[in-house]
């Protein structure tokens, strides 16, 4: 089936992988059709598959100029323009970002030639224009005569922007924490962005630089225990169950709400939630969102207050998808209140599921309940920001995480169905972690959809969530690359790679950084293509590295041969802390919850972890850290940290559940209802974290170490 092959070829879909084992995997022909249809191409046969290849080429040829065309600012700048071949000359119009105006005209048959194609007896050439060498970067308005074809020059940099500290050669150090499991005494039994701001003040009085975060995107209110951050209603809102409740009704004068605050009934059941080892959501989620509507209530009946001012303000200044997706938040709260099987949009009467319709419109304009999501995404970003700025003494400050999708069910989906993919899934093919393979259940990207737009979502993204940031994890940063799509309903061994466009989205992410004055780690765990790290390197995009995974044949790398463009960490949320990996406490959970396939691959799994303690003590030893051979887990705990500290990694970041001496995981992969993922809150408050002998110590050690 020739035609198939050319067609998932030019939509990206890889012929084959090397797995983690380093077999070659091959794609068949019916994953082929399946992420063809998935991207809204229906082939059953190769006549079929033949018309839509045709069609394909005909599109791509229609244009004088693509929707965006992205080039370093080194050099001059050239871009592809597409004519008939006797096109004689052309004008080009460059309106620069700041509004400086320049053009030119060239003869079309001078200029260097691409590649050709004859459609209809109409011989087409794709010739490459030669612009300024001067350009600055940005985002610049390109015209060309004749046809009047317009695109977005997207001019950059290159390489990502580096703190001053970084410049300079110093090793930072920092601590990573999920927000929500934080403990405090005056948190509502989920930690917020008042909590993040303490953290803040007392890591940045302790030496550290960063403070590192899960993901802060905004859930899906009607539904609190659907927990994980990294399947979110929206990456481009914040979580609302992360605002300090009291600080709003402080700041807003509301004396109802403060009032009601301090009443007993209230008190009482907000000290269940503080007192609680897990995150309520659903006790949480009741609690703030009353007493949110009732400040709202009160500060929407005083629209001349400074407090309302700010809000409109706020409102007026902020990018269009923040209204669209509150839009969503609002509809989905209207029709889930109704009948809950019809909260997920696809569910909703058809006039609600298109964001550009008449009746959507209608519900913006008349309903008070969009208002009050924009209102609650003001004040989490007031709330956030505040947290930056206690996090500014630092080198980096406030380190976000970018999720690799969203729930299919959720804003980004419904405002943006051209360019996400809902009949695909994101995963991971088996490997030796997970045999069985991953599905995450995140919609894709439409690669050949991102380019048509201009890259706007990607775009959109970047800015949302480096917003008060100093730093940006982009989890599975791969995606910039390839992704591995799983179709609709398909096993994970059924999935295969989808390629993108990753000079243009690393251009992108690089000028973005520049903008917002943010570094930027990649996690590139797992299947990382060939050469994939070298071009991040190139591009000043830190590597992730876990000293559980740094090895090679001769055991665990010395700290000298991490990379120094790197973030070393000794764990994350989806791995055992450092106490359970060396006591295999993790091995145990995994075994009760029957992860693994079948005997052989869990006495495996065992066998690796004793040789891999092995290994990683000696490795300790080499490195001249002494210690009892019976050593307990405190020391292990003690020696790793020491060991990183030590690498040439430019940042070492020290999780939060180390620090409070977490055995439990906060989350279990490919588990679900099976374990209480996402919820396990921290053994100690951040008031006992700042006084606890064992964290003077550790950031002691860091801090010299470092040095």
């Amino acid at each position: 089936m020739d035609a198939l092959n050319a067609l998932a070829a030019r939509f990206g879909i890889e012929e084959s992988f090397l797995d983690a084992r380093g077999s070659m995997q091959i794609t068949t022909p019916a994953t082929r059709q399946a992420l063809l249809a998935a991207m809204g191409v229906d082939v059953d046969s190769e006549p079929a598959a033949v018309a839509a290849l045709d069609g394909v080429e005909r599109e791509e040829w229609s244009h004088a100029l693509p929707a965006a065309h992205v080039a370093p600012a080194a050099g001059p700048v050239s871009v592809p323009v597409t004519y008939p071949a006797a096109s004689a000359a052309l004008a080009w119009r460059l309106i620069l970002e700041n509004g400086e105006r320049r053009g030119g005209s060239a003869r079309f048959g001078a200029l260097p030639l691409l590649r050709r194609c004859e459609i209809d007896g109409r011989l087409l050439e794709q010739r490459s224009l030669v612009l300024e060498s001067d350009l600055p970067c940005g985002y610049h308005l390109l015209t060309l005569e004749p046809g009047d074809a317009t695109a977005t020059l997207i001019v950059t940099p290159g390489r990502c922007w580096l703190p001053p500290q970084i410049e300079q050669g110093r090793r930072l150090w920092g601590v990573a924490t999920q927000l929500y499991l934080l403990k405090s005494r005056t948190n509502w039994g989920i930690g917020d962005f008042s909590d993040l701001g303490q953290l803040a003040q007392i890591l940045a009085r302790s030496g550290a630089d960063v403070v590192g975060l899960n993901p802060l995107h905004a859930m899906f209110s009607d539904d609190p225990e659907h927990a994980s951050p990294y399947s979110p209603a929206s990456r481009l809102l914040l979580n609302v169950l992360n605002i300090d409740v009291r600080a709003v009704a402080e700041r807003t004068s509301c004396a109802a709400a403060l009032r009601a605050m301090d009443a007993d009934e209230f008190q009482l059941e907000l000290e269940a939630c503080r007192a609680a080892d897990f995150v309520e959501y659903t006790r949480v989620s009741r609690l703030k969102i009353a007493m949110l509507k009732m400040i709202f209530k009160s500060c929407s009946a005083e629209r001349q207050s400074m407090s309302w001012q700010g809000f409109e303000t706020f409102r007026r200044a902020a990018p269009a998808y923040v209204e669209r997706s509150c839009t969503f938040l609002a509809l989905r709260e209207h029709f889930a209140a109704q009948t809950p099987a019809v909260a997920d949009w696809r569910a909703w009467p058809a006039e609600f599921k298109d964001p550009s319709s008449a009746a959507v419109k209608e519900f913006t304009q008349t309903r008070d309940e969009v208002t009050f999501q924009v209102w609650l995404q003001y004040h989490a970003d007031n709330q956030l920001g505040e947290a930056a700025n206690a996090a500014a003494p630092m080198g980096i400050g406030l380190y976000r995480d970018l999720a690799v999708g969203a729930d299919p069910g959720g804003a980004e989906t419904w405002s943006n169905q051209r360019a996400v993919v809902t009949e695909a899934q994101v995963g991971a093919p088996p490997d030796i972690y997970n045999p069985g393979g991953q599905v995450w259940g995140l919609p894709p990207f439409h690669p050949m959809a991102l380019q048509k737009e201009g890259y706007r979502s990607f775009i959109d993204l970047l800015r949302a969530n480096m917003r008060h940031a100093g730093g940006l994890r982009i989890d599975h940063v791969m995606a910039l690359q390839q992704l591995y799509w799983v179709p609709q309903g398909a096993t994970p061994a059924q999935g295969a790679y989808v390629r993108y466009p990753m000079e243009d989205l690393i251009g992108i992410l690089t000028l973005e950084s520049h903008r917002n004055r943010c570094l930027v780690v990649g996690e590139d765990l797992g299947t990382v293509p060939p050469g994939f790290r070298e071009r991040m390197t190139e591009a000043r995009v830190f590597s992730y590295r876990v000293l559980f995974f740094e090895k090679d044949r001769e055991g665990f790398v010395s700290p000298d041969r991490y990379p120094a463009l790197s973030l070393a960490v000794a764990g994350s949320h989806d791995l055992p802390t450092l106490r359970a990996w060396m006591a295999g406490s993790d091995l145990t959970l995994k075994e009760d919850l029957g992860l693994y396939p079948n005997a052989m691959l869990q006495k495996e799994a065992r066998r690796q972890r004793s040789d891999d303690r092995r290994e990683l003590l000696t490795a300790f030893i080499e490195h001249g850290l002494a210690f009892d051979p019976a050593m307990t887990l405190e020391q292990f705990a003690e020696a790793a940290h020491a060991f990183l500290a030590d690498c040439a990694a430019t940042i070492t970041m020290v999780q939060i559940d180390d620090i409070t001496r977490e055995t439990t995981p906060v989350n279990v992969p490919t588990t679900s209802t099976e374990h209480r993922n996402w919820r396990r809150r921290l053994s100690m408050s951040l008031e006992q974290i700042a006084d606890d002998p064992g964290f003077q110590a550790l950031t002691r050690l860091l801090t010299e170490r470092r040095a």
